[in-house]
């Protein structure tokens, strides 16, 4: 997986039939360089052509040169790199081609997880929350739990284990909040040139200006809009504007408080109140944002490592199930999770030695 902030590819191993969950397996990283985020960077916005070449070619070698490291691995699930992500025109794109991996890596690889779900009518994401599911059970929940992924983008999935499978009525309500970390991440980096704000260090020192943060929370009709729904990496971009005014710290306190506003307001949606939130992706390492999470929720906010789990890789296992569930025929997405008519199963699945990949869907 390689995700909206750009800083590398992370891959895990997982055991599972494509239901249920049984075992973690090995995790790698491999972070990109400063000269690769940057090919990266020029590419966001755009779609897959001779613009992206450059930014394709380096997705490709990444995600081999770490997935080579994986000779156990029966099968691979591989995301690719999100540079636009348009639900409204039906479209969206991931660079990196799977059946070049395929070839290279000598497995199957499954991909193209989102075409399908969009093209019958879907958001073409979040596309984890079947995974949570599968964690919430593997976890032995029973009351109704919040996985929350605050990467580049923030996104929830609130899950109701009392159900039997990830695809059933109300089993499942999943979205994209708001702004994740990438408008901090953007600010940080044209400011002080630095990829983040590591631990939250300026946002502990900073004030919140909150004329300024209603105006965040009341500006954007996306926030009234009911779930499912979904956004780009790039959406939100006059919150960068709104802020440009504050000194370093008060500009990403702000901003932090503009992420978890919207958060809160994503969980007020969900059928109801969560028992917990269980964060993972780069937020949950953000003392500042999980301080003020647990503020403004009425219920338990804890990262995911505190049952267990890896939240660094969480995205990346969910790859694999869903994967596995391409291979096996299963849904991946579902009216409650993408906004599907019904539950339908996507993806490509690419054979070394047959560079044409089959589409399933």
């Amino acid at each position: 997986m390689s995700g909206t902030s750009l800083d590398g590819v992370d891959a895990a191993m997982i055991l599972t039939d494509g239901h249920e969950v049984f075992e973690f397996g090995e995790t790698a990283y491999r972070s990109y360089s400063k000269e690769e985020r940057s090919v990266l960077r020029a590419a966001l916005g755009k779609w897959a052509g001779p613009e992206t070449v450059a930014a394709a070619e380096i997705v490709e070698t990444a995600h081999a040169e770490l997935l080579s490291k994986f000779d156990k691995a029966e099968l691979v699930g591989f995301h690719g790199q999100t540079t636009s992500h348009r639900p409204k025109e039906q479209a969206t794109c991931q660079l990196g081609d799977g059946a070049v991996l395929a070839e290279v890596l000598g497995r199957n690889v499954v991909w193209d997880f989102r075409t399908t779900d969009m093209e019958l009518g879907g958001q073409g994401a979040p596309l984890a929350p079947f995974y949570h599911f599968a964690l919430a059970k593997y976890l032995g929940c029973v009351e109704p739990v919040v996985f929350l992924n605050i990467g580049g983008v923030a996104n929830l999935t609130w899950v109701d284990p009392s159900k039997s499978r990830a695809d059933a009525p109300g089993a499942c309500l999943a979205f994209d909040t708001g702004p994740g970390n990438a408008k901090i991440d953007d600010l940080v980096q044209q400011r002080l040139g630095v990829q983040m704000d590591l631990n939250g260090a300026l946002a502990a020192i900073g004030n919140v200006d909150e004329k300024i943060l209603e105006r965040l929370l009341k500006s954007d009709p996306y926030f009234t809009k009911m779930p499912p729904k979904s956004l780009d990496r790039d959406d939100f971009a006059h919150w960068s504007d709104e802020v440009a005014g504050l000194d370093d710290a008060d500009a990403v306190a702000t901003l932090v408080a503009g992420t978890v506003g919207a958060i809160a307001r994503g969980v007020k949606d969900c059928p109801r109140e969560p028992a917990r939130v269980l964060v993972c992706g780069g937020g949950r390492k953000n003392p500042s944002l999980m301080d003020m999470l647990a503020a403004v929720l009425d219920c338990a906010v804890v990262p995911v490592e505190d049952e267990g789990l890896d939240g660094d890789m969480l995205e990346a296992q969910a790859f694999a199930y869903l994967a596995v569930r391409v291979l096996n025929g299963l849904p991946t997405s579902a009216p409650g999770t993408t906004g599907v008519a019904a539950p339908v199963g996507g993806g490509r699945i690419s054979r070394p030695g047959d560079l044409t990949a089959i589409k399933l869907g």
